[in-house]
């Protein structure tokens, strides 16, 4: 079962630091071109950069949830679908944060 939630951890913590270097490309751009798009991008990082942080309370941090989730109590099945949509929003930020810093 850890294999999971590392491999979740992980994926989250990518997320967060791939989240922060596209905020911050994005904010500077909005200071310098004030443009709706712009800033429509910097609120899309800023929101999934606070789930993928949240994410990583419940996993590290939170007394009950981190060891709930550290435990058995959580179904395989349950693991590798959260696990999944980790490991896909980190291709997507990914493959979002070559295409802005290209």
């Amino acid at each position: 079962m850890s294999i999971w939630i590392d491999a979740a951890r992980v994926a989250a913590a990518v997320n967060v630091v791939l989240l922060a270097v596209l905020g911050t490309v994005w904010a500077r751009n909005y200071l310098r071109l004030r443009s709706k798009h712009t800033l429509g991008m910097l609120v899309f990082a800023g929101l999934l950069f606070g789930e993928n942080l949240f994410a990583l309370y419940v996993y590290l941090i939170d007394p009950a949830l981190s060891s709930w989730f550290s435990s058995d109590a959580v179904p395989a099945v349950a693991w590798r679908a959260m696990l999944l949509f980790h490991v896909l929003e980190t291709l997507a930020i990914g493959f979002l944060t070559w295409v802005t810093l290209d």
